[in-house]
């Protein structure tokens, strides 16, 4: 909520948010309240596409580690070009998700069933990772 209300204590919005959507923002996270509201984090959560990147390009960036991806020379560039060529998006992502597929495993770890809390038993306790 601090980017919508107080970025880095100004007392102000993040600047960088795009009108409409901080609009959209500050209605769905009122300044007073008192519960946990959840978002999505992407403008159309049940469609696989590049749209998370034309977002961040677009100043609809949800999170201020979002705003990171942006600003940063060398993640920048892979913003800028997955979201003008959904194709590449798609190739660096089998890529990414054969990498991790190949996880070895050496140290205890757990997989979460639920990536928002720690899992109430072991899910496996037989596997290790390595990092």
């Amino acid at each position: 909520m601090f980017r919508l209300y107080n970025q880095s204590g100004s007392g102000r919005p993040d600047p960088v948010f795009e009108l409409k959507y901080r609009d959209k923002l500050k209605k769905l996270c009122p300044l007073i309240m008192g519960q946990n509201v959840t978002g999505d984090l992407d403008a159309t959560p049940l469609v696989f596409h590049n749209q998370y990147y034309k977002d961040l390009v677009s100043g609809r960036r949800f999170l201020n580690s979002y705003q990171t991806l942006v600003t940063y020379p060398q993640t920048r560039i892979y913003v800028e070009q997955f979201s003008s060529d959904q194709t590449e998006f798609f190739k660096a992502f089998v890529k990414g998700m054969i990498k991790m597929g190949d996880l070895q495993f050496e140290q205890p770890g757990e997989v979460r069933r639920n990536c928002r809390v720690v899992n109430r038993r072991p899910v496996n306790t037989h596997r290790k990772v390595i990092t």
